[in-house]
Parts: C-alpha cells; structure tokens; sequence
C-alpha cells in the first residue's frame, strides 16, 4: 500500500525535522521545501495529497503562495502559522487553506487535523449520501435522520448543515457560509448565522450547549466533526 505524501514548506529547520519525524513514525511520506519557490515547484512536479504550509516564509508571503497554489492545486492545504490573529485566519480560510494551526501546536491535533483532510480528499464528490455519526443525511431526498429518526429541518437549516457537512473538518468563516447560503451582500450578518446554526444544534446535537458536530471557531465561523 502507498504511503500518503505530504509536502512542508517551512523555513525553520527545527518545525521542519519535528514535522519530518512526526509524520514519518506515523507512516505518511514526507517532502520538504525551506522556501517558497523551492516548495511551489516541488508541488507541481509531484503533487502530494496534503500541504502543511508556513505563512512566515523568507522570500514570499504564505498567504500569497496559497493563492498561487490555489489557482491548480485542488487538494488539502493546512496553514501552521505564528500568526494568531483572526485576520489573518479568516484570510488564509477565505483564499482557500483546508484548516490553519497556530505554532506551537499539539502533534496529537495535528494529526487529527491530517487525517480529517484527507478523508475530506478522497469523499466523491457524487456522493448522494452522507453519514456523519449519528447523522444521515440523503441529499437525493433532501432527507435528514438521527439515530434512524427522521428529523424535520426548514429548507436553510438543511442547506446549511449539508454545506458545514460536506466540508467535514474543514473551518469554514462565517463570511464564507454567508455568502453560499445567503448570497453576496449578507456577508456581515454574521448575528443571523448564529440564530440559525443555534436552531440546528437544537435539533441534531445531543446536548446543544456542548455541540459534537458543529464546533464553534471563536472569533472565525465553525467546522463540522
């Protein structure tokens, strides 16, 4: 069986050995490129299945190379990043990163955030069913079910949760979700996203004040287990 590749572009020799080891006792194949250039160019000419990507690289900004990488790129791309401020969160999410982790960060999370994105590439895209615990959701039917049960949803608090739940372990920004349920122009009304994402844990959380599924990214919007 072949070993899944990921690519780190990081400049810091010492992220870069942690990372090497982790990984690799961890069975994924790993590359490494110190720079930007050096990792644009690694990605093209062996495009691997996940990119852990720094934004503090020396001769380019990471949110850039992500825009780049972005225009051919169509998989994983995880930020590890110094830079905690939600802007600059909401930026690398907004220009298309699968997931953003703060240094230092824990290598157990680290790796739960790998195995989500990866997961999140190999799910067809046709898929007509879509099982998330102890949810089904038939997007043939329009149908929602937990525990077997069926669960009455108004047709936004469906749409939402099939957009939260086919982006499985991705963050997705409040102003993102905005604008694929609401269209251009709702982008800031980030208060009635709470109300409606409020109503949805209602109906499918087991205990809506401490969610399992939809995990609030305070500050950024919310990622779906």
């Amino acid at each position: 069986m072949n070993k899944v590749e990921i690519l780190i572009i990081d400049d810091e020799p010492q992220i870069r050995k942690l990372l090497e080891i982790t990984l690799e006792s961890n069975d994924y194949k790993v590359w490494l490129a110190e720079s930007a250039k050096e990792g644009i160019v690694m990605a093209a000419n062996h495009p691997p299945e996940l990119i852990l990507l720094d934004i503090g690289l020396p001769d380019k900004n990471g949110h850039d190379v992500l825009t780049e990488l972005r225009t051919w790129y169509n998989k994983s791309i995880i930020i590890l990043s110094v830079q905690n401020s939600e802007e600059s969160i909401v930026q690398a999410l907004d220009n298309g990163a699968t997931d953003y982790l703060t240094k230092p960060f824990r290598t157990a999370e680290l790796l739960a955030r790998i195995r989500s994105a990866i997961r999140r590439n190999q799910t067809p895209n046709g898929n007509t069913f879509l099982q998330c615990g102890d949810l089904e959701i038939d997007l043939t039917n329009r149908t929602i079910k937990k525990n077997s049960e069926l669960i009455k949803l108004t047709s936004t608090e469906y749409n939402l949760l099939v957009l939260m739940a086919k982006n499985e372990g991705r963050v997705l920004t409040h102003q993102y979700i905005l604008k694929e349920i609401w269209g251009l122009g709702s982008q800031t009304e980030t208060q009635y996203l709470r109300v409606f994402v409020g109503t949805l844990r209602k109906k499918i959380e087991v205990n809506p004040n401490q969610p399992k599924h939809i995990i609030t990214e305070s500050g950024v919007g919310y990622r779906f287990n």
